[in-house]
């Protein structure tokens, strides 16, 4: 049986686990002692290690013929030393992965305008977190040129489930912008990115980044409007793009300061995907959400 390495087993490769079993026996790497029963209990090996800590990833060599790279960034400057790290430590085995699959974010590409976005285009990231993610493609896609590794890379929009909605911000009373001034944003439900991740490592091609987004195309408030109705919730006020400067946090204006409209065809025609929740409506229509302040949104 084939083996596979998940680093950074959270909710999307929790989510992936299942569908892989049949196919792999699956290790993860994880420096929480309170994850290790969790992973034992879906069937997963714990291999104990940190990204940050050079030392611990020796036994990572080796380890496994496939590599699901779901780990974030550091949250300071512009590089990812931690895929630089678990690099370093996979090129030390006898022999290499024969592919990685490494969910990045569709927040490499920057403002586009409102244009519509395929893989094509070239990263222009905004923000120091979008610039630690093309700096992780980067690192990435020149080992695969320089090891024969097949490096496949799934560009992720705000990721959103029963479990990740922006209740916090509706409760808050967090503003939107006003229709005519309001950025697009897109959205893919958890269950769907993981389903994408057990695709990339079945039918994705070596060197090819994918926008991992479904079909919504939705303005970001809109979006909000779609989870406040759902919820019970009011839906947020409405404000000019000016006043939003004034009240709304850097952050949280960062976002909205992106507009770009993915194209997922090529998640469609490469990796033979059909989206179980093609809108966010329909994500929203299939279970109960949450109906408290501490569930969080995707970017």
């Amino acid at each position: 049986m084939r083996r596979l390495l998940i680093i950074g087993c959270g909710d999307i490769a929790l989510r992936a686990v299942p569908y892989l079993r049949d196919r792999y026996r699956i290790y993860a790497l994880t420096h929480s002692r309170e994850k290790t029963s969790l992973l034992r209990s879906r069937g997963v090996v714990p291999v104990a290690g940190d990204l940050d800590n050079t030392a611990s990833l020796a036994c990572l060599a080796g380890i496994a013929h496939d590599v699901l790279h779901c780990a974030p960034p550091p949250h300071l400057g512009t590089r990812d030393t931690r895929t630089g790290h678990l690099i370093a430590a996979l090129a030390k085995g006898r022999s290499l992965p024969c592919q990685l699959v490494y969910i990045s974010t569709s927040g490499v590409y920057g403002d586009c305008a409102g244009a519509l976005v395929d893989e094509t285009r070239v990263p222009c990231p905004l923000t120091a977190r979008a610039q630690r993610r093309v700096d992780a493609e980067r690192q990435l896609r020149e080992w695969g040129r320089r090891s024969g590794v097949r490096v496949s890379i799934l560009r992720a929009p705000g990721i959103y489930s029963e479990q990740r909605l922006p209740l916090g911000r509706l409760h808050a009373g967090t503003p939107a912008l006003h229709a005519e001034e309001d950025s697009y944003s897109n959205h893919i439900h958890a269950a769907d990115l993981a389903r994408m991740a057990v695709a990339a490592l079945r039918f994705a091609h070596s060197g090819r980044a994918y926008n991992a987004s479904d079909d919504s195309l939705l303005k970001m408030g809109d979006y909000f409007d779609l989870v406040a109705d759902r919820c019970g919730l009011p839906r947020p006020q409405r404000v000019s793009r000016a006043e939003a400067g004034l009240r709304l946090p850097s952050d949280v204006l960062s976002f909205m300061d992106e507009s770009r409209r993915l194209s997922n065809r090529r998640i469609k025609r490469e990796l033979r995907l059909s989206l179980r929740y093609p809108t966010v409506r329909d994500g929203l229509a299939a279970a109960q959400p949450p109906r408290h302040p501490s569930a969080v949104a995707g970017n």
